[in-house]
């Protein structure tokens, strides 16, 4: 009996308020989980919110990883209980010097605190990223003119791209413990999912747009240029996510190795815009090229509208500048790429999840309105 509480896995989801930390603190708990079954300890900056499944998890820390003394002595008397470190922590500024800075220091400071003791049971370190990793940094404005992205399908051994890029750093600090630990690296696309604590949260932006129309009647006008209206796109389900990093974390195969992370699938934003108009019982607009739309713009006074659809509805309070993304959705839907990850290297290792792109956006917001953040 006490050997098989000492093999029982011990996860901590850094992030765990995401949207992908929420997928994954129910798909360790569920009984078919991989290498189960997992006590889960999750870490967020704030306290968790209503709509989190609370009762889900067996500890939850609150802590700002960026406190290194903090992270030491919260974390340090149960590095010889966390097996598995599920990363899905992400600070984001403008300069990608300063997120470099941020998001180093965070991960730094989890892994130390967790490797410190001679006690040590972390075993194995998933790293979620994205496909910044193909395309640079796009949102920093000192150097998202200068960059070429990678040809797609995006696929794992591209060599990096010669600019910063803090997804490439943490990459090399998880590698600079590879002697101690096993590793696993994740690359998603836009991730889809439910929370109001994701910085990059495209669905929730969509949605929020979306009802601001059809509260004051306005056209819901697609977003970006002709090119992605017309080209193909992916998207990363979250719980495709937590699956793919849940497999790596306990085969021996997948062990310091990079997968991307996608639902495996492709779509225009026209057939997506067509989705979100049936799930809103809004009406379509066709893309109109002669028509200048800025979005961002169109957004920027929308907050007391918002405001007003959360009371009337008596939602989860939430600030529409909180929630949502308008301008890195923006930027996005006017790149002149296919957006599209190969999977063929996560098939070819076992990994074999995916999700139907089109049927899981009006999943996904049947689950935000059952979590009372949409009407």
């Amino acid at each position: 009996m006490e050997q098989t509480n000492l093999s029982q896995p011990v996860a901590l989801i850094v992030g765990v308020t995401g949207m992908v930390g929420v997928a994954f603190t129910e798909a360790l708990k569920k009984p078919t989980a991989l290498g189960g079954p997992w006590t889960i300890y999750g870490v967020s900056r704030r306290p968790l919110p209503t709509w989190f499944p609370s009762s889900l998890l067996n500890k939850h820390i609150m802590l700002d990883t960026l406190n290194q003394q903090q992270t030491l002595e919260i974390l340090a008397p149960l590095s010889s209980q966390i097996t598995h470190v599920f990363w899905v922590a992400l600070q984001v500024n403008e300069s990608e010097q300063v997120n470099i800075s941020l998001n180093s220091t965070m991960l730094s400071n989890v892994l130390n605190a967790l490797t410190s003791s001679p006690n040590s049971k972390l075993r194995h370190v998933t790293l979620q990223t994205g496909t910044k990793q193909y395309l640079g940094p796009i949102f920093d404005p000192s150097l998202s003119a200068q960059l070429v992205p990678r040809d797609a399908p995006f696929i794992e051994d591209y060599p990096r791209l010669l600019f910063p890029n803090f997804y490439y750093t943490l990459e090399d600090i998880l590698t600079s413990y590879s002697k101690s630990l096993t590793y696993s690296i994740h690359r998603s696309s836009s991730i889809i999912g439910a929370s109001t604590r994701s910085y990059f949260n495209t669905l929730l932006t969509l949605c929020v747009y979306a009802l601001v129309c059809k509260h004051q009647n306005y056209p819901f006008r697609y977003i970006g240029n002709k090119y992605n209206w017309e080209h193909f796109w992916d998207m990363s389900d979250a719980r495709v996510l937590a699956e793919q990093q849940m497999w790596a974390s306990v085969t021996d195969k997948a062990k310091n190795e990079a997968f991307n992370c996608t639902n495996g699938d492709v779509f225009t934003w026209k057939m997506i815009w067509k989705v979100l108009c049936d799930t809103f019982g809004v009406e379509f607009v066709p893309f109109d090229e002669k028509e200048k739309f800025d979005f961002v713009d169109f957004m920027k006074d929308k907050g007391e509208i918002w405001d007003g659809i959360v009371e009337e509805n008596g939602l989860y309070k939430t600030k529409m500048e909180e929630i949502t993304c308008f301008d890195a959705l923006g930027q996005v839907l006017k790149l002149e790429i296919q957006h599209v990850c190969s999977m063929n290297k996560s098939r070819e290792f076992g990994f074999h999840g995916y999700a139907n792109t089109l049927k899981s956006i009006p999943e996904w917001v049947q689950r935000l309105r059952e979590m009372k953040i949409l009407p």
